[in-house]
């Protein structure tokens, strides 16, 4: 390894394109498109700026901060924290919150990413930047660490998933490095890609049999970026149980709180950007509750590929197809609003072999994998005038 001569700074969001910062954005989003299409050898997880503009943009919910390596003035890494915000007990609000508080609330998860342009490493600067962002994470009260790290095929010996699926090169520097910093490798996704279009005998015929395993019980409904107010509890309470019902391994990820009011002020706020959001939702007609939905992220261009998000189905209505019932509308409804689009690029738990089963059925293959790890941070040493906690009883036990 070559010491070299670098900066490190965080960087502020810009309020939007052209104003202040916003040069720095770009190259930070350059860099993670760069080190994104490497590790899977394609572009087709770029996103541009003004597209995670809106992302970074709203700090109410999802916490961001993000920190860039430069040389020579240039930005050759970037480092990303993201955490749950802590919400206050009296007034139910979320707030980001003075490390003070932080250390006193329950949402200790940090979600992390350190990327580095492939000529920049073995320069010390990924170990820098890693150094930096957990000390952001440690001080802001986070004492789980996760990071998502895509792994490249290669020869040779794997580490396998604990979950008995999946497994990541033990020779990637990537795992190397992980490691070596104390992380535990809990589960491993796969991306997967869907050549489109479908050809419309194919997805009739899809759709047919899902609505017939399906039965009478259950109707699909679509729609484009916002959410109809009379849905808006239900897709919330989806919201928060993709958070808790999608397999996560030993991951230990929070459970992530929505309500009506934030869906509203999400929409808003992505409202400037030139993606649009198609949801299909289905609902269990005797209850008149949606029950699951599927959300497809659509670029403007049609030469890009569609991004397949969240796909969810209730633990207690599985079993009725309603995942294939989904998607397939969904894909419907992309046709007739925008057709055209070369692709559609998907991440999935290899453990969730039902919805794997359900894509590769729609034709959808693998194009990488990446490797989910979690790293448990000591905690803060008590005060020295705290009381000492009193011995259990046995009421404390039951």
């Amino acid at each position: 390894m070559t010491e070299i001569s670098f900066t490190v700074d965080e960087l502020t969001v810009p309020t939007a394109p052209g104003a202040a910062g916003w040069n720095d954005f770009v190259a930070m989003v350059a860099v993670r498109n760069t080190v994104d299409a490497e590790a899977y050898g394609s572009d087709e997880l770029d996103f541009t700026p003004e597209e995670l503009l809106p992302v970074w943009q709203n700090q109410r919910y999802e916490p961001k901060r993000a920190l860039a390596a430069r040389v020579e003035g240039r930005i050759v890494a970037r480092a990303t924290f993201e955490r749950l915000p802590v919400r206050d007990a009296d007034s139910g609000e979320t707030t980001i919150t003075t490390s003070a508080e932080a250390n006193a609330a329950p949402r200790d998860v940090a979600w992390l990413s350190v990327q580095v342009l492939p000529e920049w490493r073995r320069h010390g600067i990924g170990r820098a930047l890693t150094d930096r962002i957990e000390a952001l994470a440690a001080a802001d009260g986070c004492r789980t660490l996760i990071v998502y790290a895509a792994s490249r095929p290669a020869p040779g010996a794997t580490l396998a998933s604990p979950t008995g699926f999946g497994a990541v090169p033990l020779g990637n520097a990537e795992v190397r490095f992980l490691l070596r910093r104390g992380y535990r490798l809990e589960q491993v996704e796969r991306g997967s890609r869907l050549s489109l279009p479908i050809g419309p005998d194919l997805l009739a015929s899809f759709a047919e049999q899902a609505a017939e395993f399906a039965g009478v019980d259950f109707i699909v409904h679509c729609w484009c970026n916002t959410t109809p107010p009379e849905w808006r509890e239900n897709i919330a309470m989806l919201y928060s149980r993709m958070s808790s019902d999608a397999p996560s391994a030993g991951l230990k990820e929070p459970v992530e709180v929505w309500t009506a009011e934030r869906i509203v002020d999400e929409e808003q706020s992505f409202a400037g950007s030139p993606r649009v959001l198609l949801t299909a939702a289905v609902r269990h007609i005797p209850t008149g509750r949606l029950v699951g939905y599927s959300q497809l992220s659509v670029p403007a261009e049609l030469t890009r590929p569609v991004s397949q998000e969240d796909t969810l189905v209730l633990r207690e209505y599985r079993g009725h197809r309603l995942g294939m019932l989904l998607k397939v509308a969904n894909l419907h409804y992309l046709q007739g609003v925008s057709p055209g689009h070369p692709s559609i690029i998907t991440f999935n738990a290899e453990e969730n072999r039902h919805m794997l089963a359900v894509n590769e059925a729609l034709g959808f293959v693998p194009i990488g994998y990446e490797g989910a790890w979690r790293r448990s941070l000591p905690a803060p040493p008590a005060p020295l005038n705290a009381a000492p906690e009193p011995a259990a009883s046995n009421s404390d036990r039951d």
